[in-house]
């Protein structure tokens, strides 16, 4: 707030500032007479999710700490931390440190992964799901960490994940319920978490992630119910199993992230041939300029998989 002691002038001016940087923010800079505007460029930066180190493989995951320091020296500019990777302690002073860490190595927290679902019957079951994800948004405020990827939930009738990608990602509904009633959940679960994100300033990302969420309609449909500039998408290439080129084009102009799949050594579960180049015009046609964070889903080393992933998603960039 101003002090009450500035003058008249100051406050002129500051007022003549505040109104130049809305105009710059609003897209509307102003360039000296005969001079044209500097040619567009991208700013497209690469992260890197500390699943890309994990994938959920046998015994303990590696610390955030240790993601963060190999992100660095692979080249990365930022990291993307998966929240069920951060072990017990997730205590505000270590999250001050991990926040200096990355600072230190020049490095952003670019995003935040949670797990949830609010497609659940039990309306004690989304209530608990509600309070994970606002906590998960206070986390995220605390790092520094501007937007986090949550999902709508899956119906919960098929109990083995592997099963699950067999099927690529289709399972039954609860008995008696109806996907009306599942989106129902979902967006008004959603709306609750809103208020805590605009106070943070953390923008919820809906990943197309199974369930409800496992095409672009479903996404669009909770995103387009809402209305709020707090819920946008996050968009993972490797979860359209089916028209991925044109699910792609739907939800890129509503992206907050882009979470970008590769397979070294083959997939975890399945293998897709995603053309990045065409990934990066079709992004580029939407305007996007945010982060696009690796998540390298194949069985190969990571120690060797994710720097050659950050080298081709590079390129690919470079090319589009």
């Amino acid at each position: 707030m101003l002090h009450e002691s500035l003058s008249v002038s100051r406050r002129t001016a500051f007022l003549a500032g505040v109104a130049g940087t809305a105009a710059w923010l609003a897209g509307t800079p102003s360039f000296a007479k005969g001079a044209s505007a500097p040619a567009k460029r991208s700013r497209i930066r690469f992260g890197v999710s500390t699943y890309s180190f994990w994938q959920f493989r046998d015994g303990d995951p590696p610390s955030i700490e240790s993601c963060i320091d190999r992100a660095a020296e692979m080249g990365f500019d930022g990291v993307e931390i998966l929240h069920v990777q951060m072990g017990e302690d997730q205590s505000n002073a270590r999250l001050q440190k991990l926040k200096q860490q990355a600072f230190r190595h020049g490095l952003d927290l670019c995003g935040f992964s949670t797990h949830q679902s609010f497609v659940k019957l039990d309306p004690a079951e989304r209530q608990k799901n509600i309070d994970h994800t606002i906590r998960c948004i206070e986390l995220a405020y605390a790092l520094g960490i501007p937007t986090i990827r949550v999902n709508t939930g899956r119906w919960g009738t098929t109990k083995d994940f592997d099963e699950l990608m067999k099927n690529k990602g289709i399972e039954d509904r609860l008995p008696g319920i109806t996907d009306d009633e599942g989106f129902k959940w979902v967006i008004d679960s959603l709306q609750k978490c809103l208020p805590k994100a605009e106070e943070c300033g953390v923008v919820l990302g809906l990943e197309n992630h199974w369930g409800l969420g496992r095409d672009a309609v479903g996404v669009l449909r909770v995103i387009d119910a809402i209305q709020s500039p707090w819920l946008r998408a996050t968009l993972d290439t490797g979860n359209f199993l089916e028209n991925q080129y044109e699910q792609y084009a739907q939800l890129a102009p509503h992206a907050v992230l882009i979470q970008a799949k590769t397979y070294h050594g083959g997939g975890k579960w399945y293998t897709l041939e995603i053309d990045y180049p065409r990934v990066a015009k079709i992004l580029r046609e939407a305007n996007y300029s945010g982060y696009v964070s690796l998540e390298m889903e194949g069985q190969a080393d990571p120690a060797v998989a994710v720097p050659q992933s950050l080298k081709d998603l590079r390129a690919a960039f470079e090319v589009a």
